[in-house]
């Protein structure tokens, strides 16, 4: 089987590519904008002609479009999250490879939910942000492609090469700093949100499986689990054999909104979350995971300890 994968070093993307290239059946041909990409192509700003030229050439069976920025202002978003998916659809119509398409998207898609609730595929989308809407964009135009196509709704992400400015990340660097310095106390804040952790290597069996599956639509893939990110923090002291005092502060001083959350605007609602977590989902997301068992045979297998033990793991290594 040919796959065509695009966005193969971005953080879900090398764990796709690492999976794919465990299976022997697939010739894997990575296409992105670096240098040790196979090919390299910019999907913001290259035509759909020249993408469908290469796709006749190259003949995938599967396209997997793992690329995508998720930082930077709504144009940067919406070009590299909306317009790039756009030359992908315009570029498989157009080719006569009929390759079938498989889309990770995220979960900020959703937006705000019921605390308590889990979220399901035919939940009505209401992202809180640029980037939920940029994802969400991309997956209408996806699902209206009338291609072969899945979308892949991926929760939180987490294990190894999580992204250092990530909630996770910045909480494991905070606790690096604090075991460095000697400190028996560290102050957070932000950590009574509460987010679907799966981990990243179960992600990249989830798009391996779609990319062999007739599935179609949308499906999510989560731990199905809420977890509260002060109960994370708590697991990732006692891997890291952090012996010191987790302390919650009610507000945070500058330095610490960049570790973990950003403080709500005076003119919020008082039962808002006070630092709200950098998605647009408020304070609580949950997967309800059950289309990705029954249409792609997949569970999660990594428990979030051991996603948060490899967390650590990277972030000791920068003692």
């Amino acid at each position: 089987m040919r796959v065509l994968l695009i966005g193969a070093n971005g953080y879900i993307g090398r764990f796709v590519a690492d999976r794919l290239l465990a299976d022997p059946a697939v010739q894997l041909t990575a296409l992105g904008r670096g240098d040790d990409a196979d090919v390299r192509f910019d999907l913001a700003t290259g035509s759909p002609g020249a993408l469908t030229r290469f796709l006749d050439a190259v003949h995938p069976g599967v396209v997997i479009n793992c690329a995508g920025a998720i930082r930077g202002g709504a144009r940067e978003l919406t070009r590299h999250n909306t317009v790039a998916v756009a030359t992908i659809c315009e570029a498989l119509r157009r080719s006569g490879c009929g390759a079938r398409l498989v889309q990770i998207g995220c979960s900020s898609e959703y937006g705000p939910s019921q605390p308590g609730s889990s979220t399901a595929e035919d939940a009505v989308p209401r992202p809180g942000g640029p980037y939920g809407v940029s994802k969400l964009a991309a997956t209408e135009l996806v699902l209206g492609s009338g291609l072969d196509a899945v979308v892949l709704r991926v929760f939180s992400p987490a294990g190894p090469g999580t992204p250092a400015g990530s909630p996770l990340g910045r909480l494991a660097e905070a606790m690096r700093r604090a075991m460095q310095s000697g400190d028996g106390e560290l102050k957070l804040g932000g950590l009574g949100v509460q987010r679907d952790f799966v981990d990243v290597r179960d992600v990249a069996r989830a798009v391996h499986a779609a990319s062999l599956s007739a599935a179609q639509g949308v499906i999510n893939i989560g731990s199905g689990r809420a977890v509260r990110l002060r109960d994370a923090a708590a697991v990732l002291a006692r891997v890291a054999g952090y012996g010191g005092a987790l302390h919650e502060l009610d507000a945070p001083p500058g330095p610490l909104r960049s570790a973990i959350g950003h403080p709500r605007a005076d003119s919020d609602h008082a039962s808002a979350v006070a630092y709200p977590y950098p998605d647009g989902c408020g304070s609580w997301q949950q997967a309800d995971v059950r289309t990705a068992r029954d249409r792609l045979g997949w569970r999660p297998r990594i428990n979030l300890e051991e996603s948060l033990a490899d967390i650590w793991m990277e972030a000791a290594c920068r003692i």
